[in-house]
């Protein structure tokens, strides 16, 4: 199971996950093939990359001069099966539903090689119950892609029960291949292992929010000004390292017992859910984003997310550990 820069990509579904991956895997030389059911995703798939390529010409990422040569590497398809003709690398991006999931990767492996590699950008689902029902399960991996998926390094590559070495290898040389940090994760859990740390942090976050501790303005700027600078930095692991265990583990257990731990979703967040102030995508959820300002917020913050990829990765992947 080999892929070089001369393999057709496809990626299904082109919304805000997946346009991003097909551009990712256009800059990194690869010719990409995309397809969505929504027209309106398809037709504006390009102009999207298009933009998203200027911000990182700005960004000093990529060359201008390049931008013509990635988007000649694009084509957005009308149909599934034109979609994935001859593909070697298959990925889908579609919505976070199991059913769906299910349902798509046995539409793609009646259309694809036995050698072509399904990979699901699941953000929770484990590929064992995604690619339950296949005939050749061994070719199916989750590359779990972090939004904006152009931007953010790290991708996630997890096997299941009866993915093979070869498929779980090839996904992570192709993503290395591409700029993009893969990080292996060697045992199948719910959520994989970032969404699971994310997750366990949320859950006291919104607890805080919920009781009034600090506004939600002030909640961000506690964090971003010392945690998130340290995480971004180092890692959890090593910035344990660097404080020491002893103290590390007296502030856990000093903590632990009046921190939240149950699973119910705090009070606060889940009348923004049933008053439908869902965030970004809606105008308002804890901060408000009106219509004609959006534009310009989601470009401030793609440009602050790549202004930090340039310093602390150089533009692409990073090894973990201590500095």
């Amino acid at each position: 199971m080999s892929v070089t820069n001369e393999t057709s990509v496809a990626v299904i579904g082109l919304g805000t996950m997946g346009h991003g991956i097909v551009q990712a895997f256009a800059v990194g030389g690869y010719p990409v093939r995309g397809f969505d059911e929504q027209p309106g995703s398809r037709s504006s798939a390009v102009e999207r990359i298009a933009g998203n390529l200027e911000q990182l010409t700005e960004a000093g990422l990529i060359e201008e001069a390049a931008v013509p040569d990635v988007l000649g590497r694009i084509t957005v398809c009308d149909t599934l099966e034109e979609t994935v003709a001859g593909a070697g690398f298959v990925t889908e991006a579609a919505w976070e539903d199991l059913a769906v999931k299910q349902e798509l990767f046995g539409k793609l492996e009646a259309l694809v090689s036995t050698e072509t590699i399904l990979a699901s950008n699941s953000s929770s689902f484990k590929i064992s119950e995604t690619a339950r029902d296949l005939d050749h399960p061994e070719r199916a991996v989750v590359t779990h892609w972090f939004n904006p998926p152009h931007v953010i390094p790290v991708v996630e590559v997890v096997g299941g029960e009866r993915t093979s070495e070869a498929t779980v290898t090839t996904a992570v040389e192709m993503l290395e291949g591409i700029g993009k940090m893969a990080v292996r994760v060697d045992k199948e859990l719910t959520g994989f292992l970032v969404n699971r740390v994310q997750v366990a942090m949320m859950r006291e976050i919104w607890d805080l929010l919920d009781r009034g501790v600090a506004t939600a303005a002030e909640i961000d700027r506690a964090i971003r000004g010392s945690m998130g600078l340290r995480l971004a930095a180092l890692g959890p692991l090593a910035i344990g390292d660097y404080a020491g265990w002893d103290i590390a583990t007296a502030t856990f257990e000093n903590l632990v017992q009046d921190m939240r731990g149950d699973t119910e979703i705090p009070g606060r967040i889940r009348q923004l859910v049933e008053d439908g102030q869902l965030g970004a995508k809606t105008g308002q959820g804890l901060f408000s984003y009106p219509a004609e300002e959006l534009p310009g917020q989601l470009a401030r913050r793609d440009a602050d997310y790549l202004a930090l990829v340039r310093l602390l990765h150089g533009g692409s992947a990073a090894d973990g550990g201590p500095a």
